[in-house]
């Protein structure tokens, strides 16, 4: 499997450095520099985007381009991820209990085609996201609007008995069926977005996956930025949206995003003035860079998890001895500051910390010995008669490297073989969403620092349920918890709920994250407190 994922990224290296030397051909200086003087950012992001329909859209490469060509009724905040930042919203309020949530549309906020932007464009986003047919992932997000989740089902078939309305062309009130005090930051989540009725149904219905709106040459947004170019593969470039709201205070005049899956090509690119900032940093040069090149290494929390899920339809993983087993033989410590040279910091729990008064979880031990046993106790002594199964994953040189890691310590531990068997991204995509798959790499970026949505998504056939667990007492406390308004009695349910989960093994935690990328200097605007994404929308150059 290596040769071929080598020779596509030597392929890919050719693609992106060609056009850029012959941008720079006869002069020494760098790209980056020419880039920065004309107000171009160029930005690595992982992988070529499955698409940028925010209603499909399941990974970071896509929201990453998302944050910046569409607008949601409320943005991060550039300065507390614990606060939203207005959007297309500029003002809003809740009822004392979090279950009504009123917003007030800024008048001045307009469409790439022309069209105003206006509440009953929400309405009609949201009805679209819940259409039964189109199949949307993150519909599950809204269904704690009323009547949400049964017009996602199709056991209702009148939208207007879904609890959002618009009593005029700038207000939109959405009535909740139960609390939900971190609401706000979760709208900025891009599939909650508006989208243009227009330009949707202008290229097939409302409920088409096939639909091609989103395409760059059919893309009507209403972010800081709009589509300029995509050529697949070797780069997208967005440029400045001229009619933003606020486009006075956009610094930069175009953001060329490179689909590199490969780190140390990514790294290539950077270090020979080719890129701004990366998506990432390979482990094993961390050390490299911090001892050399301190001034380039950028890193921050994240509400971020890294994990396996497991297909517990798939013997023997049905078996939670085995699921246990699995976990027991794993020594994350070692894995995190030995393989992964200090980028990811060891799970406890499946919820990682900076949730808002959430006790961290500390449930998760090395304890081969244990392993050994319940391993024996499910029919396997010594692994004998094991089946061999394989990671899944998507290819990225740290999943590789993770999923090798695993792989020895299970076959030293555990006396058994697992493969690893990587895929493309959108491919990889489509095997966790129709389950096909024994165990399967997969993390979790969290808008708002809330447990709730990330344990409510585990619940039976939610949605990050791809390996098919299903437990009732887990699904009745995180209903219950839903509920409750006092955010300290809904988070002891939340918190009973992760120790089912941490102990029956549905997914199984590694990490917990630390985005750490190599960031050229002359890039100001990257708030190393914050545990969320900074927005192209808030970054500029310092070119003094």
């Amino acid at each position: 499997m290596t040769k071929p994922i080598a020779r596509a990224a030597f392929q890919l290296l050719t693609l992106i450095i060609a056009p850029l030397a012959l941008a720079s051909c006869g002069t020494s200086e760098r790209e980056v520099d020419r880039a920065a003087r004309e107000g171009i950012l160029l930005i690595g992001n992982y992988g070529e985007p499955a698409t940028l329909d925010p209603h499909l859209v399941t990974g970071v490469p896509e929201n990453a381009i998302l944050d910046a060509l569409m607008e949601t009724l409320t943005s991060f905040h550039p300065k507390d991820s614990r606060l939203a930042a207005p959007g297309l919203a500029e003002s809003w309020e809740h009822s004392d209990d979090f279950t009504q949530w009123i917003f007030h549309l800024r008048k001045d906020a307009t469409w790439t085609n022309g069209d105003p932007v206006v509440a009953g464009d929400m309405l009609y986003s949201w009805k679209r996201l819940l259409q039964p047919e189109l199949a949307a992932q993150y519909a599950d997000l809204i269904h704690p609007v009323r009547n949400a989740r049964a017009y996602n089902f199709g056991e209702i078939t009148d939208f207007s008995q879904v609890g959002i309305k618009a009593p005029d062309d700038h207000t939109i009130v959405i009535e909740l069926d139960q609390p939900m005090p971190f609401f706000d930051i979760l709208l900025i989540t891009p599939a909650l977005g508006a989208i243009n009725q227009r330009a949707v149904e202008a290229h097939g219905t409302i409920s088409d996956r096939r639909n091609s709106w989103a395409t760059a040459e059919n893309y009507v947004s209403n972010g800081p930025y709009r589509f300029k170019q995509w050529s697949e593969n070797q780069r997208i470039i967005l440029e400045k949206n001229p009619d933003y709201w606020d486009a006075d205070n956009i610094a930069l005049n175009e953001v060329h995003y490179f689909p590199i899956d490969n780190a140390k090509t990514e790294e290539g690119l950077f270090m020979s003035g080719r890129l701004h900032v990366t998506s990432g940093v390979s482990p094993d040069k961390l050390p490299f860079y911090k001892e050399n090149h301190a001034q380039l290494v950028f890193e921050r929390p994240m509400l971020s998890n890294y994990y396996y899920e497991i297909n517990v339809e798939r013997k023997p993983l049905d078996d939670v001895r085995v699921r246990q087993a699995l976990s027991l033989a794993i020594d994350r410590k070692l894995i995190a500051e030995q393989v992964l040279n200090g980028t990811r910091l060891a799970a406890g729990g499946f919820m990682p910390p900076g949730m808002a008064d959430y006790e961290t979880s500390d449930a998760l031990p090395f304890d081969p010995d244990r392993a050994r046993q319940l391993l024996a106790e499910a029919g396997y002594p010594n692994g004998e008669g094991f089946p061999v199964h394989e990671i899944l994953m998507n290819t990225l040189e740290e999943h590789r490297k993770i999923a090798e890691a695993l792989q020895q310590m299970w076959r030293k531990e555990l006396n058994i073989g697992v493969g690893i068997y990587n895929q493309e991204w959108r491919v990889y995509l489509d095997s966790v969403e129709n389950s096909d798959f024994s165990m399967a790499r997969s993390s979790l970026v969290y808008t708002a620092p809330d447990p709730f949505d990330p344990l409510y998504w585990m619940t039976t056939g939610g949605l990050f349920s791809s390996g098919n667990w299903s437990d009732p007492r887990f699904d009745a406390l995180v209903k219950q918890a839903a509920e409750l308004s006092d955010v300290e009695q809904r988070n002891a349910l939340l918190k009973q709920a992760e120790t089912i989960m941490n102990t029956e093994l549905p997914v199984i935690p590694l990490f917990w994250s630390i985005e750490i990328v190599l960031r050229d200097p002359m890039v100001v605007g990257m708030n190393p407190e914050l545990t969320n994404n900074t927005p192209v929308k808030y970054l500029s150059f310092d070119l003094d």
